[in-house]
């Protein structure tokens, strides 16, 4: 009688859970461990894999590297490792761009395989228990087919037992040389490819289709500019009233964190003074003197894409002449390469140009005695700039010598570093200039994606002299 009832009860409570079910109207949200439109609407729209980028516009992503892929030949993408502080506490991760631009998952842990007769197959790790107590769920095997839109997927522990026959199915094997790792490295299978000169770097097709942005990243690129215009901007005004490299630093994170960004680009410099001479100057620790001027290049992250720009001006309000004089040209120079940037130019062709421009000037300052490389070259050792995207120096096997195209994004970043020991006019010594924007290539010229910051000198002084005033007690009364 007994087993009678409880059998009765399992059944009323499967079909009270049955009937609770098919009448819900709310979503079961599933947690794959990164962002979903389910999870985070605020986020992700419908339809989005990850924010501001389709499903869609992933898979199209995969059949274009097939299609540069020779045949019978195999791709192998691995995540990105975790990186550790400290034995137990792991820095904030960031996934490896191409990992990411392939599969859209933002975790670690997983390798991707793209293949003409597979499609796309990952190996994804599995969660344990204890792992999921101390950092919360994470996407397997699941969430490649149903999220990812893998044509396959198997666990990670599987990864011996079916990629030797993958791979040798193939012929010729690329693979990200960045984030290679010995769980596919040490089979034999792979050996034998690399030992007959059979394997290559798969970023020299990574990067060509990354090169060109589609409107998707672009409109994600202009939002992440401008997060970090406006960021800089505040920062300009709070450093008045507060001169330390070290809170400007924080001061212009905290403000592109509050407007969406997920983290900094790099690690903001602030170079005040001779420390602007630095070019990637990063303690931070110093105070501004009245006087100098303070060089800050900022950048950050929005939803994988990149932001990186650089001004420089005198917290203090008014530049000294000997300041605006070197200013002058950088800004000048800065124009002239920006008016250069349209199809069919190249990096080199506009560097080129700057440093004749560059050159000329300090020449005329009597900064430099001659226009030769060498002395030149010991004050500015940089490129007019890079390209830019899910990382701050993007496709880095497309060479600086390729015509430039519609939906590059560069930066342009004419400068001057001016140790205080170099053998220059005292009142140049010490001073470092540099002026960064970034620029997408239109069909028809260009587009200044960071034309929102002032860079003209009259703009930055009236900017210091007539809208800060009431900084330092408005930021009191917040804090």
């Amino acid at each position: 009688m007994q087993g009678a009832v409880r059998k009765l009860t399992r059944i009323i409570s499967h079909r009270q859970v049955v009937g609770f079910r098919s009448y819900c109207t709310d979503k079961v949200v599933v947690d794959i461990g990164q962002p979903t439109s389910a999870s985070h609407p605020q986020l992700l729209k419908d339809g989005d894999l990850t924010p501001g980028i389709s499903t869609e516009e992933y898979i199209l992503r995969r059949k274009k590297l097939l299609d540069l892929l020779p045949e019978k030949s195999l791709a192998i993408i691995a995540a990105a490792p975790v990186k550790m502080m400290t034995d137990v506490v792991p820095y904030t991760f960031r996934q490896d761009a191409d990992y990411l631009y392939i599969t859209g998952c933002q975790q670690p842990g997983g390798v991707a395989v793209l293949g003409h007769d597979c499609g796309l197959c990952m190996f994804m790790p599995e969660a344990k228990p204890n792992d999921v107590i101390w950092q919360g769920q994470i996407a397997g095997v699941d969430a490649a087919l149903d999220a990812f839109k893998a044509d396959k997927a198997y666990p990670m522990k599987k990864l011996q037992e079916i990629l030797p026959d993958m791979i040798r199915g193939s012929s010729k094997l690329f693979h990200n040389v960045e984030t290679a790792t010995p769980a596919y490295m040490e089979l034999e299978a792979f050996k034998t490819l690399a030992y007959c000169n059979n394997v290559r770097d798969l970023t020299v097709y990574t990067h060509q289709l990354r090169w060109i942005k589609s409107p998707a990243e672009l409109k994600l690129m202009k939002e992440s500019a401008s997060i970090a215009c406006q960021a800089l901007l505040l920062t300009m005004l709070h450093s008045k009233t507060y001169p330390f490299e070290g809170m400007l630093a924080a001061k212009v994170e905290y403000e592109c964190k509050i407007r969406g960004a997920q983290r900094m680009g790099f690690n903001p410099v602030v170079g005040g003074g001779p420390n602007g001479s630095v070019i990637h100057y990063s303690r931070n620790d110093q105070r501004i003197k009245h006087g100098d001027l303070v060089l800050m290049d900022v950048g950050c992250e929005l939803h994988g894409y990149a932001s990186d720009l650089t001004r420089t001006w005198p917290p203090c309000g008014s530049f000294s002449s000997a300041q605006e004089e070197l200013y002058a040209l950088i800004l000048e120079t800065n124009k002239h390469c920006v008016e250069l940037c349209k199809p069919g130019a190249s990096i080199r062709h506009i560097h080129n140009h700057s440093v004749e421009m560059l050159q000329k000037g300090l020449k005329e300052l009597g900064i430099l005695r001659d226009v030769g490389s060498s002395s030149y070259h010991k004050l500015n050792p940089t490129s007019i700039g890079h390209y830019l995207g899910m990382d701050i120096h993007d496709c880095s096997m497309v060479s600086n010598d390729c015509p430039l195209k519609p939906g590059v994004v560069i930066t342009i970043e004419p400068g001057v570093y001016i140790p205080s020991s170099f053998n220059v006019p005292e009142r140049y010594r010490g001073i470092g200039i540099r002026i960064e924007d970034e620029v997408l290539i239109t069909e028809t010229g260009y587009e200044v994606l960071t034309a929102s910051i002032p860079k003209e000198v009259k703009h930055i002084e009236s900017l210091l002299n007539n809208f800060c005033h009431g900084m330092g007690a408005m930021d009191s009364q917040n804090n």
